[in-house]
């Protein structure tokens, strides 16, 4: 439970914003906005001199953001992809239309991407959380501890050619190695990682299931029978070939063992 404590004190602090705005009777006033002057920007109002007040309402809308973004970072920065473009190739490469559900392998993925992220999971926990939590360390090592873990699990997967390409294309010139490389140019590496080995994977699993085809094709081409569809009579010889070598067993243990999860 300590773990989701960061993110309930977050959610009580937006509800303490919630609570002063709605105490002022919703009007504004001028002492509840700063005179705020940033390049470019101003923002009207007396002076209040009490600038935690300001960097309270800017870490409330920077946790919001966060969690608002939290579902793309779950999508874009985890096993979640691999998993489940698998998982739909598998799907078509046994020709069972929506079977299983799209919401089975959503969840099947979801469950996978659980496990395959616990590690990382922990050292957030062990390094940035509970450290946090007992103020032994202050918000900007937070941050740092915090994404540490998932950065070296991205990079882990992550292609040199991919992130060559990305740091091209932002003419960067200061990276000497993998390390230095900003988190804006790993998370479009890592994606486009991912995807090609996702698709990597998935020519794999089509060669078995296009044999069966190409083989139930030509027997119905001998026999003359044109007007039967090869995909009907396939399907259940590649449903009883799936069940008999245990499919998912496969798959999962060779998807499970494709990531390279950093010590």
């Amino acid at each position: 439970m300590k773990r989701w404590l960061f993110v309930i004190l977050m959610a009580l602090l937006a509800l303490g914003a919630t609570a002063a705005w709605a105490q002022s009777g919703g009007k504004p006033d001028q002492n509840f906005f700063p005179k705020l002057e940033m390049p470019g920007l101003t923002i009207n109002g007396k002076n209040m001199g009490e600038r935690a007040q300001v960097g309270t309402m800017l870490q409330v809308s920077f946790a919001l953001t966060t969690l608002t973004l939290a579902p793309y970072i779950l999508v874009m920065c985890t096993a979640f992809i691999r998993v489940t473009i698998t998982m739909s190739f598998l799907r078509q490469a046994l020709g069972t239309q929506q079977v299983p559900p799209t919401q089975v392998l959503m969840g099947l993925g979801l469950f996978i991407t659980m496990y395959v992220m616990a590690p990382v999971g922990h050292k957030m926990n062990k390094y940035a959380i509970q450290p946090y939590l007992a103020g032994t360390i202050e918000q900007p090592q937070f941050i740092t501890e915090f994404t540490t873990p998932l950065r070296n699990f991205m990079l882990a997967q992550t292609r040199d050619k991919d992130l060559q390409l990305f740091v091209n294309l932002g003419k960067l010139k200061d990276i000497k190695n993998r390390n230095d490389v900003p988190f804006y140019v790993l998370c479009p590496s890592y994606v486009l990682s991912e995807i090609k080995t996702s698709f990597q994977i998935g020519f794999l699993l089509y060669i078995p299931f296009l044999v069966i085809d190409m083989i139930v094709s030509s027997v119905l081409m001998a026999m003359g029978m044109f007007m039967l569809s090869p995909m009907t009579i396939s399907l259940p010889f590649k449903l009883l070939m799936f069940v008999m070598i245990d499919g998912w067993h496969l798959i999962i243990t060779g998807l499970v063992k494709s990531f390279n999860i950093p010590p």
